[in-house]
Order: structure tokens, then C-alpha cells, then sequence
């Protein structure tokens, strides 16, 4: 049985940038168990496991735009430093959590800052990475 829309899966997965930077992985852990479609992992990302079967062993590259979305200018914000908390001094590069208006919680990634304001990008991090891929199937139902 291969993965398609509404497969339970059970699979090791890892991400890593273009300069081999290892950002996310399952491997030395507990697999990821979900369904395609539940949104624990995003469209783009679903998508390049479509078709694989239980037992397969696969290398992608991928455009994290392709994956997590194109980049949206409306997404980068200046923040008032006072709207931060006390004591954090935040660095460019820096990605950090912030509390989304609904609740959720989404990263942002420190682009600049000046004496009263912080500019953040809330693009998805991997959104402007070169990707390599790397997913272990275990189980298809």
C-alpha cells in the first residue's frame, strides 16, 4: 500500500539545509505517526511522500518555498521592542516563538534590530532554504 490523501503513516523524518545543517529529524527517536491531512505536516512536505510505500528509504531536494509556501511580504513586521519581554535581547538570525493572535504559535525569525523596534519575518524559516529530505516509511494503512 503507498502513502495517498488520508493514509495513516508511521515514518523517521528528517530535514536538512542546503549546507547540511540537520533542522529536523525523527531518526535516534520516536517515529511520526499522523494522517495525510491532518496538518501536522505542511501540504508542500505531504506531497513528496505521496506514492511512497512501507519499506521505502528516500533522498528528495526540495525548495522550502515550494514546501512551506512562497515568501509574503506582509508577513514581515516591525514590532515595538516594548511588546517584548523583559530582558530578551534579540539578535538577527534568531527564530524564535511568538503567540499567533488566534492562539497558535507561530516562529518568527529576527531580521533586524534598532533601539525601539524589531524587525521579524514570519515566513516559515525553511521557506528560503534549499532542502534535503530524508524519509524512512515503517507502516501505510
Amino acid at each position: 500500500m503507498s502513502i495517498s490523501p488520508g493514509s495513516q503513516v508511521r515514518l523517521h523524518l528528517a530535514i536538512y539545509l542546503d549546507d547540511g545543517t540537520e533542522a529536523l529529524s525523527s531518526f535516534g527517536g520516536e517515529p511520526m505517526r499522523f494522517r495525510i491531512g491532518d496538518g501536522t505536516l505542511a501540504p508542500g512536505l505531504e506531497g513528496l511522500l505521496l506514492g511512497l510505500e512501507a519499506g521505502a528509504d528516500e533522498q528528495m531536494l526540495a525548495a522550502g518555498a515550494a514546501l512551506f509556501g512562497a515568501r509574503d511580504a506582509a508577513l514581515v513586521q516591525r514590532v515595538p521592542r516594548t511588546d517584548l519581554p523583559d530582558g530578551f535581547a534579540p539578535e538577527p538570525g534568531d527564530v524564535i516563538p511568538f503567540q499567533a493572535p488566534g492562539g497558535q504559535e507561530t516562529l518568527g525569525t529576527i531580521l533586524s534590530t534598532d533601539d525601539t523596534e524589531v524587525e521579524i519575518d514570519f515566513n516559515h524559516p525553511l521557506a528560503r532554504r534549499g532542502l534535503r529530505i530524508h524519509a524512512r516509511v515503517l507502516e501505510v494503512d
